[in-house]
């Protein structure tokens, strides 16, 4: 499928499915296995800096491995995940219930593509919101985008860090890594760091973005002054 080619509700329903094929049983192993690739998650948590009883979203929150850490290390912030895999979302609250985070923690199915925190979780203006490593799974990652920015409350902020191009790493690594990934319907965004600032112009969000690890990932942050 085409980047440009519209997405269609059949096609939303399809990635549904399709995540939750994938992840029926890689769900059991997923934390102890991408914590060798999926690198630069805990500095995102770490660069949240949640203020005093904000409102934290986390959009493809999978197993909630990144939620908890947000919840260990800001115990005040108010929690949200949403993802589109039911699977996974059924190991999340086996984690966060382990965790003893159950009760701090709202979770939700929801498509990146078409959510708004008003309806699933009714309010508006969140503190902060982050994707990790979700971009790169979703067809419509424009959309989803945009619909993450348009999240973001007054002084709010966005995190991302995703799959970049690898472009400072041998081309046989590249090509070994886009070859495992593309088993898990995972495909490196070329062009992410020119699609966030052009997000970040539309929505009137001040972009930081780098690269890092010689190219492996894509890290940004994307601020609302005011």
């Amino acid at each position: 499928m085409s980047l440009d080619t519209p997405i269609t509700p059949q096609d939303t329903v399809s990635h549904a499915h399709a995540m939750d094929r994938i992840y029926r049983w890689q769900r059991y192993i997923y934390d102890v296995t991408r914590k060798f690739y999926l690198l630069g998650r805990d500095r995102l948590v770490a660069d949240l800096e949640v203020p005093a009883g904000g409102k934290v979203l986390e959009i493809g929150c999978g197993t909630a491995r990144n939620l908890i850490a947000v919840g260990r290390r800001y115990p005040a912030a108010r929690l949200y995940g949403v993802d589109i895999s039911k699977a996974m979302l059924e190991t999340a609250l086996r984690s966060l219930a382990r965790a003893g985070l159950e009760r701090r923690v709202r979770t939700a199915v929801a498509d990146a593509t078409d959510f708004t925190p008003s309806r699933t979780f009714g309010f508006a203006g969140l503190d902060r919101v982050y994707i990790s490593y979700t971009l790169s799974m979703i067809p419509d990652w424009r959309a989803a985008l945009d619909r993450a920015a348009a999240a973001v409350g007054p002084d709010g902020r966005l995190l991302i860090v995703d799959f970049g191009q690898q472009e400072g790493l041998p081309r046989w690594f590249r090509a070994l890594l886009r070859a495992w990934l593309r088993r898990f319907h995972v495909y490196p965004v070329a062009g992410l760091p020119e699609a966030l600032a052009e997000i970040g112009k539309q929505r009137e969000l001040v972009v930081e973005c780098r690269s890092l690890y010689r190219g492996y990932a894509v890290y940004a942050v994307l601020k609302r002054v005011g």
